[in-house]
């Protein structure tokens, strides 16, 4: 399976001195969906974004694809932020066709792409709403929606499910799974949750901090497609033991501020 991501030897040292990222290094093929799991500020974030060329490295190199700044390529790699991030004087179907109108499609071909992938994560009935009328499981919902919406290669996502309560939280976990399964995008999830990480994900990547540095790359060998009631069974508690292990061995290591 060829390879999506890239990081080689990776730091980032921002401009008050802080060291954000040490020596990180991983590579994630495409098609996968790995979780960046670590305490708060161990630079999880941080990662993300050099990812997305939101950020650059201080040293090491981070490439898409095989190469460097492929994440300029339009449609390319979508990003969902922890809060929505909607337009609150835009309808949700505006708000979902953006990134379309952005790279010049027509305004009927947009809304009609839109309108298609609403329907996908339960939204077509919501279309004309505005996002101070939503839920914040729908807000979130039609964030991923905008996500999706150009069929990117790569999909991160930083935390979006943090601020949910866990009834929806384990929804829209399922129906993230669903819309992965059926695009197929190489997807990055940041999380703070050892529950989620293993529930979602085929790895699970360690961090610890500070300086954020990878400490455990995990394989989650449980069978897909993912069901609720794999939350339940013994091979899914074992994955989460052996993950919150390796948290564990992570703060004993960890360097002095």
């Amino acid at each position: 399976m060829p390879t999506a991501i890239e990081l080689v030897n990776v730091e980032k040292r921002f401009d008050d001195g802080v060291a954000a990222v040490q020596d990180f290094s991983t590579t994630i093929a495409a098609g996968q969906f790995v979780a960046l799991l670590g305490p708060s500020g161990c630079g999880k974030s941080t990662v993300l974004r050099l990812i997305a060329g939101l950020e650059q490295p201080t040293a090491g190199t981070v490439r898409i694809d095989g190469e460097s700044g492929a994440t300029k390529r339009p449609g390319a790699m979508s990003y969902v932020f922890q809060e929505p991030t909607l337009m609150p004087w835009a309808c949700v179907l505006d708000n979902v066709s953006l990134p379309l109108r952005i790279s010049g499609a027509p305004r009927r071909a947009s809304r009609a792409s839109a309108l298609e992938v609403l329907a996908a994560v339960g939204l077509a009935d919501r279309a004309g709403a505005y996002p101070a009328e939503l839920s914040g499981g729908m807000k979130m919902r039609a964030s991923i929606a905008r996500a999706l919406i150009t069929r990117p290669r790569v999909m991160l996502l930083d935390e979006p499910f943090a601020a949910l309560d866990e009834i929806t939280r384990h929804r829209l976990n399922d129906e993230l799974l669903a819309h992965w399964s059926t695009r197929a995008p190489t997807a990055v999830f940041v999380t703070h949750s050892v529950f989620e990480a293993v529930y979602l994900s085929q790895r699970v990547l360690v961090m610890g901090g500070r300086p954020g540095r990878l400490i455990a790359d995990l394989p989650i060998a449980l069978a897909q497609p993912r069901r609720p009631t794999l939350r339940l069974e013994e091979s899914y508690l074992q994955h989460c033991r052996c993950v919150s292990n390796a948290l564990e061995r992570g703060k004993m290591e960890e360097s002095p501020s």
